[in-house]
């Protein structure tokens, strides 16, 4: 029976399911392999059904197991909210705050976790970096406090709060025949050597759907790169040109230049997210208000949803 299982037991399951390894998870929690395998054969035991199954050299839930993981989650959430309150209650800010954000945040996002941590040095704080897809699977999950993404997805699962403008810009050499052109026609990129972000990226699923929308197909898609600092020197060797965030560009010289396309720069949002009907800890809330306080201009009023967010 469940109530046999241990706290130690859960916070090892949970730890295990999270990361997907039993080694990852000994060194997260500082324990040895032999005890963390000794505590999952127990809480199996106490379960009555195998929690996990190898397949080759991985290790997946089984369905007993996945149940256990969201319920495991929810109590040691629980659990940190009532620690995080209690300090509150006490005059202490303390607690931790799990951020994972979309690739390109990373240009922004450690800057505000560090003014973050200066209003708050009680407060931990980790950040997870990913592309767009991986963010909203972690979302799906549950596995972090707050999640920074461009394009949210339009579901009843997900609230989100834009909080930043996100510039999208054509970048090319500095030589390229069109760095010094005005007014470029989007056609005229059609059959330039494009380099693109992989697939499951935002940035990639905003240039595709821009030149979609004025009849444009890219007919020459040279490379497609997993990072925009290795698409950026992509475009230093002459390899291409391509689409990625403002935020990517450094100051002073050697980095690529901006051209001046017909329907560019594309305005999207940063979005500050969590699943629907998450409630938040201590620690997110005080997230949400830096975030308020430092990107909102004080003529707007806080969204509804925010609202009632600060209010719990």
């Amino acid at each position: 029976m469940m109530r046999h299982a241990t706290f130690r037991q859960l916070e090892v399951f949970e730890a295990i399911a999270r990361l997907g390894n039993f080694t990852r998870a000994s060194e997260e929690l500082h324990l040895t392999q032999p005890t963390v395998s000794m505590q999952m054969k127990k809480l199996s035991e106490a379960v009555g059904l195998p929690l996990f199954e190898q397949t080759g050299r991985k290790i997946q839930l089984t369905d007993a197991g996945k149940e256990l993981a969201v319920t495991a989650r929810e109590i040691l959430q629980s659990l940190e909210n009532y620690d995080m309150a209690v300090a509150e209650m006490r005059g202490l800010k303390k607690g931790k705050l799990r951020l994972t954000v979309a690739t390109t945040a990373k240009y922004f996002a450690p800057r505000m976790l560090g003014e973050f941590s200066a209003l708050h040095p009680g407060i931990e704080v980790s950040l997870k970096v990913t592309n767009r897809q991986k963010v909203l699977d972690r979302v799906a999950e549950n596995l972090d406090d707050l999640y920074i993404l461009c394009q949210p997805v339009g579901s009843d699962e997900m609230v989100a709060h834009p909080f930043l403008e996100n510039l999208l810009v054509v970048l090319a050499h500095p030589d390229h025949p069109l760095a010094k052109a005005r007014n470029i026609p989007i056609e005229r990129l059609a059959s330039e050597p494009f380099l693109m972000r992989e697939v499951g990226s935002g940035t990639r699923m905003t240039v595709e759907q821009a030149f979609a929308s004025h009849g444009v197909k890219l007919n020459n898609i040279r490379m497609e790169l997993g990072s925009n600092e290795a698409i950026k020197q992509a475009i230093l060797g002459g390899l291409g040109i391509s689409v990625l965030s403002s935020q990517t560009l450094g100051e002073g010289p050697g980095e690529p230049v901006v051209l001046d396309v017909v329907g560019f720069p594309i305005v999207r949002q940063w979005h500050i997210a969590y699943p629907a009907g998450k409630q938040l800890s201590v620690v997110a809330k005080a997230f949400l208000e830096y975030l308020w306080d430092k990107f909102i201009p004080p003529a707007q009023t806080t969204p509804q949803s925010l609202q009632a967010v600060q209010d719990k």
